[in-house]
């Protein structure tokens, strides 16, 4: 914590988990709604939150509870730190794209034969390919998608919603009517769907990630000069 140029306390931090302008506005809002808080930025890109307040009004760990009741993690403002960070983030993505990349392949492969025979196969082999299908699908689909679950599931722990939320949803309610489907040997299964589903938003994601990271480089670049 620090005194600025107006005479105000003021606290530089990163935080962590915010993705939208949904996050931009709560978090914001949030910080300004604070007794004798005047000012609060945060810039999506890099992940930096700047807050000022009146001095002598508040503690610089009030803000930092704030933020986690607001369902985000927050750390003093270090740029070797966040790099670190990043790195790890993008390295963990990259993995759980090509996971998802690969189920999705693999369950098209068997989906061609059920939609192309669709009338001439018979009910046995159907529900086979069904169930080999589910067999990549599962774990693969709960592992690929754990950045979206943890991402709503600290949204959800203090009452709130983000984007992630619905995306979680989308992927246990998918793999449930898929699975009960193929216990009553029914006709569709939407195995396929959800890989490729979570293999595109994957790659937004990733592409999202790396975009930050260099908005993280520039900001690290300028703070190294301006120290």
């Amino acid at each position: 914590m620090r005194t600025d140029l107006k005479g105000r306390d003021s606290l530089e931090l990163m935080v962590q988990g915010a993705k939208c302008a949904a996050c931009i506005r709560k978090i914001e809002g949030g910080l300004l709604a604070m007794p004798g808080v005047e000012d609060a930025r945060l810039n999506l890109s890099t992940g930096r939150l700047s807050v000022a307040w009146t001095r002598g009004v508040l503690r610089a760990g009030q803000v930092t509870e704030a933020l986690a009741g607001l369902g985000y993690k927050s750390a003093a403002f270090d740029p070797e730190a966040a790099k670190q960070q990043t790195d790890e983030e993008g390295r963990k993505l990259l993995r759980y794209l090509a996971v998802a990349g690969f189920a999705a392949m693999n369950i098209m492969m068997l989906s061609v034969p059920v939609w192309s025979g669709h009338d001439e196969m018979g009910e046995g082999t159907r529900t086979l390919l069904h169930w080999a299908s589910a067999l990549i699908a599962i774990p693969a689909a709960l592992y690929a998608a754990q950045p979206f679950f943890k991402s709503a599931w600290s949204a959800l722990r203090v009452r709130r919603a983000n984007m992630d939320v619905p995306i979680s949803l989308a992927v246990f309610l998918t793999i449930g009517i898929s699975v009960s489907e193929t216990l009553q040997q029914g006709e569709h299964a939407y195995f396929d769907g959800i890989t490729m589903l979570l293999f595109f938003l994957l790659i937004g994601r990733y592409l999202d990630h790396k975009l930050r990271e260099r908005a993280r480089t520039a900001a690290r670049i300028s703070w190294r000069y301006n120290r």
